[in-house]
This record gives C-alpha cells, sequence and structure tokens, in this order.
C-alpha cells in the first residue's frame, strides 16, 4: 500500500479514552504523509475505533463498514479497539473489513498496513491481534483539534475482574505513564492554546503501574498536584474515578486547587450491597456515600455524575428500588445508566435470576427519568450565578453549547468569537431541554 495522496478518516465509538486514542493514530498517519479527513469524504482507507462496552458492537462496525464503503467501494477498511482485540476473526468475517489490530498492534497501524493487500473477494480480512498478555507498552494519546477539550490518556488496562467485564479482556493490565511524562506533554499541550484538558483511563485511580514489572512509582494524588502547578492551562478535569480509589486527600486538594474543576464522575454500578457483591466491585454503598458527603461538604457546587447497571443477574425488584431509592436520596447531579448486556468470557452470565429484557428496559427508562430531574435540580440551583464557560466548537442550529467549571452545559447564539474561550457569563434559566441559558457581561475570564 503505498502513501502517495493517500487519504484517511476515522471514526470513534465508545469512550474519551478512544478519542484520545483515535487522534493519537490520526496523528501517526499525518506524520507519514497521509491527509487526514472527514469520514464521510471519500477516503482511502478508513480506521474504525470499536467498544465493547456498548450493546451491538457488532452490529454498530457492520453499519459503520457499510457506510465508509458507500463513500469510497475502493478504500482499505481497517478496525481497531476494544471489541477488535476481543473478537478479531469475527470482525475480520464482516464484508468489507481488510485488516484487524489488536490492542498490541494497533499503534503500529501505519508501519502494519504499509505491507497490506486487499484480500481476495469474499476472503476474511488480514488479522493481526496477540494474546492481550502481550498489551504490556503504556502508549501515550491524547486528542487534538477534535473539540475544544483535550482528552489525555494518562493510564490504561485494569486490574480489577468485576463480573460484567470485559475491559481487562480487551485492554491488559493497569499500566500508566509517569508523573514526569504527562507533565511535560501538557506543557506541550499549554503551548497549542489548549484551554481545558480531561485526565482519561480505563481506571484512572490505579494510576501509576509504570515499566515491564508494573512496579507502583508515583499514584494519582502525585499526577494531580503535579499537574496543578503547570501554567498554561485553565482547566482540568477527572473523567471517571472508581469511587475506593477517590481518597479524602484527592477529593480536598481539588477543593483547593487551582486549576481542577468541582466535577467528579464516580461509578456506582449499584445502590444495593448484595448486587455490588456479585458484580465484584471493591466498595459498598456506605464508602459511596462518605465520598459524596465529603465532595459536597468541601464543594456544595461541585457536579457528580455516576454510573448505574440495571438488570445484572440477581437484582429482584426489591433491590432495583434499592438502588433508585439511594440515588433519590443522594445529592449526584446526573445518571449515566446502562442495561446489563451479557459479556462472553465474564462470570456475570453464568449467575441465577437472569433478569428479562422487559424489566431491564423499564429499569433504564425509571433511572434516566431520575437522571434528568437531578440534573435539572442540580442546574436551577445555579440559576442566578456567575460563572466562566468555555465554549465548544460544534455547533446545531446556529447555537453553540460550552460548560461551566461544575459541568453545566450552557446554550448561546453562535459567535465564532466565542469558540474555544472563557466567557464570563450570568446563568439565567433552565430550558425545556435541560440546557442552562445565560446572558453575557462583557468580561472574558481565563480562570475559575
Amino acid at each position: 500500500m503505498t502513501v502517495e495522496n493517500k487519504k484517511v478518516a476515522f471514526y470513534t465509538l465508545g469512550c474519551k479514552l478512544n478519542f484520545s486514542e483515535t487522534s493519537a493514530i490520526g496523528r501517526q498517519f499525518e506524520e507519514h504523509g497521509f491527509e487526514k479527513v472527514p469520514f464521510e469524504d471519500a477516503a482511502d482507507i478508513y480506521v474504525i475505533n470499536t467498544c465493547s462496552v456498548t450493546d451491538h458492537a457488532d452490529r454498530k462496525c457492520r453499519k459503520v463498514v457499510k457506510e465508509a464503503l458507500k463513500h469510497n467501494p475502493e478504500a482499505f477498511v481497517t478496525v481497531v479497539g476494544c471489541y477488535a482485540q476481543l473478537k478479531p476473526q469475527e470482525i475480520a468475517e464482516i464484508p468489507g473489513v481488510h485488516a484487524v489490530l489488536g490492542a498490541a498492534e494497533k499503534f503500529q497501524l501505519v508501519e502494519t498496513l504499509a505491507g497490506f493487500r486487499k484480500p481476495e473477494a469474499g476472503a476474511p480480512g488480514h488479522v493481526h491481534a496477540s494474546p492481550i498478555a502481550a498489551a504490556t507498552e503504556f502508549h501515550a494519546a491524547h486528542s487534538f483539534g477534535d473539540r475544544t477539550r483535550t482528552f489525555l490518556k494518562v493510564q490504561d488496562g485494569c486490574d480489577y475482574s468485576c463480573s460484567f467485564c470485559t475491559i481487562p479482556l480487551a485492554r491488559g493490565n493497569s499500566r500508566s505513564n509517569s508523573v514526569q511524562s504527562v507533565v511535560e506533554r501538557v506543557q506541550k499541550l499549554a503551548e497549542t492554546g489548549v484551554k481545558e484538558i480531561v485526565l482519561t483511563g480505563v481506571n484512572l485511580g490505579d494510576f501509576g503501574l509504570q515499566g515491564p514489572t508494573r512496579e507502583r512509582k508515583e499514584n494519582f494524588y502525585d499526577l494531580v498536584q503535579a499537574l496543578d502547578e503547570v501554567e498554561g492551562i485553565e482547566r482540568f478535569r477527572i473523567s471517571s474515578c472508581e469511587p475506593n480509589l477517590l481518597s479524602d486527600e484527592i477529593i480536598r486538594f481539588v477543593a483547593r486547587s487551582k486549576r481542577f474543576m468541582p466535577h467528579f464522575h464516580i461509578p456506582l454500578q449499584s445502590g444495593s450491597n448484595k448486587i455490588l457483591g456479585l458484580m465484584r466491585r471493591r466498595y459498598r454503598r456506605e464508602l459511596y456515600v462518605e465520598r459524596v458527603q465529603l465532595i459536597k461538604e468541601l464543594m456544595p457546587h461541585a457536579c457528580i455524575g455516576v454510573d448505574v447497571i440495571v438488570g445484572f443477574p440477581g437484582e429482584t425488584e426489591a433491590e432495583f428500588l434499592e438502588t433508585y431509592q439511594f440515588l433519590n436520596e443522594l445529592d449526584v447531579s446526573y445518571l449515566h445508566v446502562f442495561p446489563y448486556s451479557e459479556r462472553e468470557n465474564t462470570l456475570a452470565p453464568t449467575l441465577p435470576g437472569r433478569v428479562q429484557d422487559r424489566h431491564r428496559h423499564e429499569r433504564t427508562t425509571q433511572l434516566r427519568t431520575l437522571s434528568e430531574k437531578k440534573k435539572r435540580h442540580f442546574y436551577e440551583q445555579h440559576v442566578g450565578a456567575e460563572t466562566a464557560v468555555l465554549f465548544e466548537d460544534d455547533v446545531t442550529n446556529g447555537q453553540m453549547e460550552g460548560f461551566t467549571p461544575n459541568y453545566i452545559r450552557v446554550v448561546a447564539k453562535y459567535d465564532p468569537l466565542l469558540v474555544g474561550e472563557l466567557k464570563r457569563l450570568r446563568l439565567t434559566a433552565v430550558n425545556p431541554q435541560n440546557l442552562m441559558e445565560a446572558e453575557e457581561l462583557g468580561v472574558e475570564v481565563f480562570q475559575h
């Protein structure tokens, strides 16, 4: 495969970590002479970065492959990501897929493709996917130019064995960058004008395991302290952190931080201790309450997001109601609700008490309704406040959106001068779409 005049396009399914890695792979292509183009353009190569957490990974992958070939039937289609590691042969059989790369190979994608030719018509795609044990190296990645905020990968993999999760099988053991390397990367990003960085990882709070021996030389608290001293970055966010790893010292530090935003996303998964035990989670609901209470004590205005899984095997109606009531009474701001989905090679599908699909759907709907109520309540508490809003570069129907330090989504009439800028606004009302409206004070700010 020759490089001359080659155009490459990307499609990302899944989490912020996937977005950071897609962006990093895209820069590798550009460094090798490729032109990165929008997905809807007629690219010569399409790279699809897949996820195994969301439902219907196979269906979504097939749909994106089909769309890519609509734009250019002669294109070379490559699939990477978590789903590609878990089921490479299955993906290789999808019509139109020419190559599948696993977790240990995806960052060598450009070099690997150089030796590829399209399989013969009807033949499966090439598979380059080592066993997950081979994925031992940490590959730094960050998104850039895709969004106003930059997603910075600082940790990968997971040593936990939650009974519902395939991530350790798809990404391998926990491993991290060093504090010094992260700081140096952030300093370079600051020089480009980036204003907000979101720290991402598979198990972010487990940051610190480094090198072939995975020796713990540093921890997440060390990283947070170091980044708070980096000049030029206005905002840092912690994307998601397990409650057992979100220590009191981290919470207290964020409360007095110069640059870390009062915004936490803390996975819960269930408000029932029985279900948490079946899930093999490393905490119980009492610890979760302690974390939320300390955050709200130190930062009453803080935004707290929660991940929840409903319909897990063994979850009776009583245990679901226990979760519902627990969340209803908890001072949190929004929920990410997922119906339980069976995953091969995990323990959960072997557990008794399978919950019918219709009950999973009903419970998901109930908690998503609760989430909208909680989000609106949280927003309404801030009507009248003056705060800084960082505007995104996404424009829809003549409107743009931005975020306050505590992650309130603000909508405004599109103004190209606002893109990527921090503006001091007064929050005025919550509209029917659960977005905050605001009025301009005319004073730009560059701190929170």
